[in-house]
């Protein structure tokens, strides 16, 4: 297992950033290698942000005392597991979680042992993970992309046509802090939350999937008034801190799973950005 570690960034500070600055902070480029676990620590809402790739022996989910601090990963946090690969399994002290493509699992505070495994070494389970501090102890749930709470918005003459399926959500299964879920747009759609918002009380990670090797998505950021851009391939994370707009456009239509922690489990609180006021 490896673990990376990134501090917080003042916007005013973020105003100054080039592109490898920009880079450096607020996207995590390397999230799923065979036969690795890979971690990034983020000291915003200390989200802990992974992916993990079994092939033919399964991977544990270990702690890292001087980052974690507790010697069990999950000892204080909770997690959420989406499959973006073949079909795989997660074992959560004992038990069997089957996760099939787009499935999810949140796995309860206080679990000790996680292990994920794929199927066939052949298509690999590629298990994005994203976890929060916990302070009580829900149930560990599978979440089927079928069981999501989904909503159709957009439309096709503003290029946003998606669809957001909720998955951890207080609709559909209980947590502490963290809510999490996935959003698809339509093809020839290439648009998504534009109009943007903030929310100063929750920060946001977004996963881009679904996109061919030559095809990227251009994130904004930034303060409403200092947009800046990041150009952010398959299989890459973006870290989204509460000052900051995040929407983003792609070359074609892509997938991306949004992950949220912070003061409150409300979806929809959000502070919206009239256009006019974006520089």
């Amino acid at each position: 297992m490896m673990i990376d570690v990134r501090q917080v960034s003042h916007p005013e500070a973020v105003r100054r950033y080039d592109t490898e600055e920009l880079r450096r902070h607020f996207l995590i480029e390397r999230l799923f290698e065979p036969g690795k676990v890979l971690l990034t620590y983020s000291h915003i809402e200390r989200f802990v942000i992974g992916g993990a790739t079994p092939q033919s022996v399964p991977l544990k989910l270990e702690s890292d005392k001087a980052t974690i601090g507790s010697p069990n990963f999950l000892d204080r946090r909770e997690l959420g597991v989406f499959n973006i690969g073949g079909p795989g399994k997660v074992e959560v002290d004992g038990t069997t979680y089957v996760l099939g493509h787009r499935d999810a699992l949140y796995v309860a505070q206080g679990s000790k042992d996680v292990h994920f495994s794929s199927d066939s070494p052949d298509h690999p389970a590629k298990f994005y993970l994203l976890s929060t501090p916990a302070h009580h102890r829900y149930e560990t749930k599978v979440v089927r992309i079928a069981e999501a709470k989904k909503m159709d918005l957009g439309d096709q003459a503003t290029a946003n046509k998606r669809s957001i399926y909720q998955m951890i959500h207080p609709d559909v299964v209980q947590s502490c802090q963290l809510v999490m879920g996935m959003t698809q747009l339509d093809a020839g759609n290439m648009w998504n939350t534009m109009p943007c918002h903030v929310h100063d009380r929750r920060s946001e990670v977004y996963l881009y999937f679904d996109l061919a090797a030559d095809a990227r998505v251009i994130h904004l950021m930034g303060e409403p008034d200092q947009t800046r851009h990041l150009v952010v391939a398959d299989g890459q994370a973006i870290l989204s801190p509460p000052w900051s707009i995040h929407s983003g456009v792609g070359t074609r239509a892509y997938t991306f799973i949004w992950g949220m922690g912070g003061d409150n489990i409300d979806y929809t609180d959000m502070d919206m950005v009239a256009m006019d006021q974006l520089r």
